[in-house]
């Protein structure tokens, strides 16, 4: 498994360290947002001049909501802005997207009412949710509560999923897919 360099390392944990700090999440928290275990966040967060792996790396920067990149180029400065919502994150924009596009009064109450949940949907899941609004869709039958539980389930399966994909669990999942995949395809 590639690493990040040593020099790099520390910097990088540093980071990280900061912008949990910022988000005011304790250490378990962390570990359970990033799909990481408590002792890879603790070395991290407390000693940071461990060899750190990509896929860590990744983790990482995905729960505090950016990119690999942005969290290895940008400055601490650039990216704490981020962290309060100033700096104009892709979060709001997606929101704003949201806004600007929703026809149903329900998903337009719901918005108002959570708007950090919102922030936190992805682009595509933001273009599903939109796609949802014609007359007779899912939205109005379910409901935007319902239908965002469901969207957000569905992505911190995907976030389980792939933590258990990068461990020697694999084998295992796919088996246990495949069973409920051919299951499914024999309901249909």
């Amino acid at each position: 498994m590639m690493s990040v360099a040593t020099n790099e390392t520390g910097e990088v944990a540093a980071k990280i360290a900061r912008l949990v700090e910022e988000r005011g999440w304790n250490q378990e928290d962390f570990a359970r947002i990033a799909g990481l275990n408590r002792h890879t966040i603790r070395t991290i967060l407390q000693a940071g001049d461990r060899k750190l792996r990509n896929a860590t790396v990744q983790a990482c920067a995905r729960a505090l909501g950016l990119t690999v990149s942005e969290l290895r180029a940008l400055p601490l400065d650039r990216l704490l802005p981020r962290m309060h919502g100033q700096a104009g994150t892709s979060g709001d924009d997606r929101l704003k997207q949201l806004f600007a596009q929703v026809t149903q009064p329900d998903l337009l109450a719901w918005l108002e009412r959570n708007a950090e949940r919102a922030r936190g949907l992805s682009l595509a899941e933001v273009e599903e949710l939109l796609a949802m609004q014609q007359d007779g869709g899912p939205l109005a039958a379910i409901g935007p509560e319902r239908i965002i539980e469901l969207i957000e389930r569905k992505r911190e399966l995907f976030r389980r999923v792939h933590a258990i994909s990068t461990t020697e669990y694999l084998t295992l999942l796919e088996q246990v897919v495949e069973l409920m995949y051919q299951r499914v395809n024999r309901a249909v």
